[in-house]
């Protein structure tokens, strides 16, 4: 779920981030302390990583200051959407392109029961920032440290009723407009289940037959079935359709290049990424020192300058302006609204609800 979700921001605040880029190195020297910086002379760790913004906001908020606070270089390398398969490869041939990855939390669940991935705790335990990660955005095998929600996008200039839950989403009749979901059942299925009634809290296990009868009801109204982020933005910016299920990063990119947009946080669907370790890498005592930087607030802020997702370390919010706060899903102020998609499950599942949601599609 990875391209998702980008937003490159048209604000500057290079006086913000050179302040913090400064205040994190020192503290991360200091954490990380002088023998680390004397390993890491000509050192190097490879990640992979999203590719575009990402890169970019990594760069700015990670790879860049890691090497001034320790000398060790990390580069950050694309590759293709949920790499699991890359992953598999290289830990089973132990031909190792990658150190890292930078992950969805359904992905490194599935790696994990593989056993492809090493705990991010090393021999003593979890670092003191990464132990500070809450125990929802973090994992024995992943480091989360940004957060995304798939909510509604509306266009304001077709949409003149505006939905304000997936019911009214899933309701044609009292919401007009011409509706897009998405080619995936990850997400759609806890759509129509919430827009059929069922509370948050009782999710999971998702009762598949009650979603499939709820998702035939709208399926005729469909106009189109969308396949990654970058197509929700072009749909919203050229108003082919009035309302979509996207990820706020893909919605906010549309309304950054001035289309009528707005986004309803309410009853959004909200998971996290992060930064995993391949087992049996050559580099995994340094990934791990790499972690612990990523998981300083200070770092954290940085990167929500260039994307519009949330950061997984709570003091970050201290380091963000508020105007640019009101743009990430895990703002305080509506994140108790938003419920949290349940990785462990579509790690069992994912193959069997891909395969019964592609032929209810042909269907």
């Amino acid at each position: 779920m990875q391209d998702k979700d980008i937003n490159t921001a048209r604000e500057t605040q290079a006086g913000r981030r050179a302040f913090v880029k400064g205040a994190a190195v020192v503290a991360g020297a200091a954490a990380l302390g002088a023998p680390a910086i004397v390993l890491g002379q000509n050192r190097r760790l490879v990640t992979r990583d999203p590719g575009g913004p990402f890169t970019k906001a990594f760069s700015q908020a990670f790879y860049e200051p890691f090497k001034k606070a320790t000398g060790i270089t990390v580069v950050g390398v694309a590759s293709e959407s949920e790499p699991s398969g890359m992953v598999k490869a290289m830990v089973e041939s132990r031909n190792y392109r990658w150190d890292m990855a930078h992950l969805s939390n359904s992905t490194h669940m599935s790696l994990a029961k593989l056993g492809h991935l090493e705990p991010i705790a090393g021999p003593k335990g979890l670092g003191p920032n990464v132990s500070k990660i809450p125990a929802n955005m973090r994992g024995e095998f992943i480091l989360g440290v940004d957060v995304y929600a798939t909510v509604i996008a509306y266009r304001t200039d077709t949409v003149k009723k505006p939905p304000q839950s997936w019911k009214d989403f899933f309701d044609t009749k009292g919401f007009p407009g011409l509706r897009s979901l998405r080619k995936n059942p990850y997400d759609t299925i806890e759509e129509a289940l919430l827009a059929d009634g069922v509370p948050p809290s009782q999710l999971y296990p998702l009762d598949l037959d009650r979603a499939f009868r709820k998702l035939s009801q709208i399926k005729k109204e469909v106009g189109v079935w969308w396949e990654n982020g970058a197509q929700t933005s072009q749909l919203l910016k050229t108003g082919e359709v009035d309302m979509i299920p996207a990820w706020n990063g893909r919605a906010q990119v549309a309304i950054d290049d001035g289309a009528p947009v707005k986004l309803v946080w309410n009853q959004g669907i909200w998971t996290y990424e992060g930064f995993t370790i391949l087992k049996g890498g050559p580099n995994v005592a340094l990934c791990r020192e790499f972690l612990e930087f990523c998981a300083q607030p200070q770092q954290q802020a940085i990167f929500t300058e260039t994307l519009t997702y949330g950061p997984t370390a709570p003091d970050a919010f201290k380091y963000i302006k508020p105007e640019r706060a009101k743009l990430l899903p895990n703002n305080p102020e509506y994140f108790a609204s938003l419920t949290q998609a349940n990785a462990e499950y579509w790690g069992k599942h994912k193959d069997a609800i891909t395969d019964r949601y592609n032929s209810w599609l042909l269907s």
